[in-house]
């Protein structure tokens, strides 16, 4: 008796989740949109957090599996030389955030549901960003490369680090799976 409670409870979680799911995807939010900005917003420290030379795909087209594990990757530039400082004010995790909160709030909720997995990982060059990037997006990934403001390290306008995700691990990796730890 036990066992079959527990999986019609299972069963029951699982189509409340699918059901709450599409409901919530497909209404509408009736917060009022922000305002258009003219110039990409930057930081305190002034990176911008601009989109890049690369069009989006299909950002609200990623829709990971009830229990699919997701991550967000933020790949630094080691020929840089950026001080751990440096690199922790550098903010690819927000700019990815902000693209999807417009774009696709429910994967947003199942990377938060599912612990928010960071993962740093190192590049050698601009050129290895602008590739990623360009793959990423053609995954229909979010991807934001951050361009320093130069006020302190590192020269104006220069990318620092990319953010890809939040998305599936098994996509992400599609595009990363070969960087190594930084």
């Amino acid at each position: 008796m036990s066992s079959s409670y527990s999986t019609s409870q299972t069963s029951s979680l699982g189509i409340g989740y699918a059901l709450g799911v599409n409901s919530a995807s497909s209404s509408k939010s009736s917060a009022p949109s922000p305002p258009p900005v003219d110039k990409p917003p930057t930081s305190a420290d002034g990176e911008s957090d601009d989109e890049g030379d690369v069009a989006d795909g299909d950002l609200s087209a990623v829709r990971p599996g009830f229990s699919e594990p997701c991550k967000l990757v933020l790949v630094v530039r080691t020929d840089l030389g950026m001080s751990t400082g440096k690199i922790a004010a550098q903010h690819a995790t927000l700019a990815c955030y902000k693209a999807l909160y417009k774009t696709n709030p429910g994967l947003l909720r199942h990377w938060e549901r599912t612990g928010q997995a960071k993962i740093a990982l190192k590049a050698t060059s601009e050129e290895d960003l602008l590739e990623l990037e360009a793959v990423a997006k053609s995954l229909n990934l979010c991807a934001r490369a951050i361009h320093d403001a130069g006020r302190t390290q590192i020269a104006a306008g220069s990318r620092t680090v990319l953010g890809i995700g939040p998305g599936p691990v098994e996509l992400v990796n599609r595009v990363t799976g070969k960087l190594r730890l930084l």
